[in-house]
C-alpha cells in the first residue's frame, strides 16, 4: 500500500477546521490545545445543548445559563488537570448536572427557611378592602376646606404635634384643634353616608 490510500500508513492531511468540527462534535479536543482554544471550541459547539440539559433540571433558563457558564469557567480553570481531553464534553455534562443539583438543593434550603407569614397577617381581601377604604378617605379629604385638610394631613399623615402644625400653618394651637375637630366630624359624616 502506498501512503495516502485508504488503509495506508498515512492519509491525506485534514484541515484544522475539519479537525475542530470532527473532534468537538464528539466532545474531544486535541491534547495539545491550550485551555482557551479548547474551551472556546467546546463552547461554540455544545453551549446550547448543555443549557437545554440544565434547563430541564433546574426548570429555569436564566439559572441554566448560569450553571453552564460556571461549568465552562471551571473547566477552563482546571484544564491542566483534565487527564483525558477526549472526555472534555463528558466532564462538562457531569459538571452541569452536579451544579444543577446544587442549585436545586439550595432552593430546597431557601424554601424551607423562608419566613412564614404569621397567622395574624391580613389576607389579600383585607388588603383590598383597606385600599378601598383608604381611597374613600382620600376622596373625602379632597372635599374638605383647605385649612381643615392641611391640619388633618399634618396631624395624621405627617404625625406632627399640634405645636408643629401651628408653626407650619402660621396659626394658634387652638385654631389647629378647631380645624382638626371640624375636619374629623365632616369626614366621619361623609364616610358614614357612603357606607
Amino acid at each position: 500500500m502506498t501512503p495516502g490510500e485508504p488503509g495506508g500508513a498515512s492519509t491525506r492531511p485534514i484541515h484544522v477546521t475539519e479537525t475542530l468540527v470532527a473532534d468537538t462534535a464528539l466532545g474531544s479536543v486535541p491534547a495539545d490545545w491550550d485551555a482557551d482554544r479548547a474551551v472556546t471550541a467546546l463552547y461554540s459547539t455544545h453551549y446550547r445543548s448543555l443549557v437545554r440539559l440544565a434547563a430541564l433540571l433546574v426548570r429555569d433558563v436564566a439559572t441554566a445559563e448560569e450553571v453552564v457558564q460556571d461549568s465552562f469557567v471551571a473547566m477552563h480553570g482546571g484544564w491542566r488537570r483534565l487527564r483525558d481531553s477526549d472526555k472534555a464534553l463528558s466532564y462538562l455534562r457531569q459538571s452541569v448536572v452536579n451544579r444543577s443539583r446544587s442549585v436545586l438543593r439550595h432552593r430546597v434550603v431557601v424554601d424551607r427557611n423562608a419566613p412564614k407569614p404569621s397567622p395574624d397577617m391580613p389576607s389579600a381581601e383585607h388588603g383590598a378592602i383597606a385600599l378601598l377604604e383608604r381611597s374613600a378617605v382620600v376622596a373625602a379629604l379632597r372635599t374638605l376646606p383647605p385649612r381643615q385638610r392641611e391640619a388633618l394631613v399634618l396631624r395624621y399623615y405627617g404625625d406632627m404635634s399640634e405645636a408643629q402644625i401651628a408653626d407650619i400653618m402660621g396659626i394658634s394651637r387652638g385654631a389647629v384643634k378647631s380645624h382638626t375637630a371640624r375636619a374629623m366630624s365632616a369626614l366621619r359624616s361623609m364616610l358614614e353616608r357612603e357606607a
